[in-house]
């Protein structure tokens, strides 16, 4: 019997917000696939603004750091 399982993927992806004003956040991104194109990533960053999921303000950079 083995006790030992392998560790999954994680399913999510996270990025770090930095704005024009030395604010940050962070921001998941679920799909994987989309994770993968920075353009993608930036419109989904411009969407949670609007929604109010991120905080309002330009955005200087987005990284990903999980």
């Amino acid at each position: 019997m083995n006790t030992f399982r392998k560790a999954t993927a994680a399913k999510s992806v996270m990025f770090v917000v930095d704005y024009d004003d030395a604010r940050r956040a962070y921001l998941w991104v679920d799909n994987p696939v989309k994770a993968s194109d920075t353009r993608a990533v930036g419109l989904i960053a411009r969407a949670q603004q609007e929604q109010g999921a991120l905080p309002g303000g330009t955005i200087t950079s987005i990284r990903r750091i999980r």
